[in-house]
């Protein structure tokens, strides 16, 4: 069975996914004895069974295709058409992680006019010749929610904390078999949207990507990030970038940043203060690995030294997850249940009480504000009563 497909909407989904002909037709004809050709791809009238492979890959539903009206590229449409290059080189499952957020972030945009909500910006922008340790002393005032020793409660008030200036913050969640996981740790996209991919094993990774996008948001500057260690302590990255790692480490450290700074130099002779940075990590928030990259980062441990500590932390976090498995292991052996559900994604009080007034309003309906929130039916008093 043959349809009419509009051509101009596939070309848009490949200059959107920075993808060929060539790659797009080799990926959807894996397991197929006769591949999907180039040609085929684009006639004007496609086999359903093509288009269908074609949209088991973009997942965008066979209307798209079929929809006479071509898609419109512009700025307001995706920050992949508002900006080139990024920090990071995005493979596929980022930057479709991307776009289902951009879509969301224009669906809610939506709903908050309709709402006659006022989303506006309160913070101020600043730039990068500002000094982003007294920019960041300035925020602590009122967006750090106060030390808590439970990881994942610390970043959920954040969360909150941020909602509270109108930044919505999304977390999303990738399951261990999905095929291609998004190469990335978090992204900014203007006005007001941080988005995080879920640390479930290492929270302070995403909490540092937490902050470090809301360094972008005050520069009011959209950049999609990998959290590269390496490439911290080598320096090895533009103002903006520079700018922003400096701002998450002095509003996660607070007063404490003092404490490290005392520290003069850290070598075999000293343990390399091992004990303080494992104290401070405690208190602060910030991990090991990113307290030893901001002493190479000063010039007070050498790169050779680094190298080692890297590796040692790193095989006592996988040494760590080993044990974890075969605890896991026995205790299925026993006939005790694993607790192994997919994590939630953190839901942000911006988001909750848009959704709200959009459904008090009578914008939404309930299947709507279910779909939003990603809840089942069940659970929707609880949001709504």
């Amino acid at each position: 069975m043959y349809i009419e497909q509009n051509i101009s909407r596939l070309k848009y989904l490949l200059e959107l996914y920075s993808l060929t002909v060539e790659e797009l037709s080799e990926k959807i004809s894996k397991g197929l004895k006769n591949p999907i050709t180039q040609k085929e791809l684009f006639s004007k009238k496609i086999k359903l069974s093509h288009l269908k492979k074609v949209d088991s890959f973009f997942n965008k539903g066979l209307h798209f295709y079929l929809d006479p009206k071509a898609p419109e590229k512009s700025k307001e449409a995706s920050v992949f058409f508002r900006k080139e290059n990024f920090n990071s080189k995005l493979n596929f499952g980022a930057r479709k992680i991307v776009t289902e957020f951009e879509e969301f972030k224009i669906s809610l945009s939506a709903i908050s006019k309709l709402a006659d909500l006022k989303t506006d910006r309160i913070l101020s922008i600043y730039n990068t010749k500002d000094n982003p340790k007294f920019v960041a002393e300035e925020l602590r005032k009122i967006l750090h929610p106060g030390y808590s020793s439970d990881l994942k409660e610390f970043l959920k008030s954040l969360i909150e904390k941020f909602a509270a200036f109108n930044i919505l913050v999304f977390e999303f969640v990738e399951t261990w078999n999905k095929k291609e996981k998004a190469n990335i740790d978090g992204f900014f996209l203007n006005p007001n949207v941080i988005v995080l991919k879920r640390q479930q094993k290492a929270f302070r990774r995403e909490i540092f990507t937490l902050v470090h996008e809301l360094g972008h948001f005050l520069l009011n500057e959209e950049e999609i990030d990998f959290l590269d260690y390496q490439q911290i302590s080598k320096n090895d990255f533009s103002k903006i970038e520079k700018w922003c790692n400096d701002f998450a480490y002095f509003f996660l450290a607070g007063d404490v940043a003092n404490e490290l700074n005392k520290i003069q130099k850290a070598d075999s002779t000293n343990d390399y203060h091992f004990e303080t940075i494992e104290d401070i990590s405690k208190r602060t928030h910030l991990s090991q690995i990113a307290l030893f990259t901001r002493l190479l980062y000063e010039k007070k441990l050498s790169a050779n030294d680094y190298s080692k500590i890297k590796t040692d932390l790193f095989e006592k976090y996988q040494e760590k997850l080993e044990k974890e498995k075969i605890n896991q292991e026995l205790d299925t052996e026993k006939g005790i249940k694993q607790r192994g559900a997919t994590p939630q994604p953190i839901k942000s009080p911006l988001l909750i009480s848009t959704i709200q007034t959009a459904f008090y309003e009578g914008v939404l309906n309930e299947y709507e504000v279910c779909k939003r929130l990603n809840i089942k039916p069940e659970k929707l008093e609880k949001y709504i009563s």
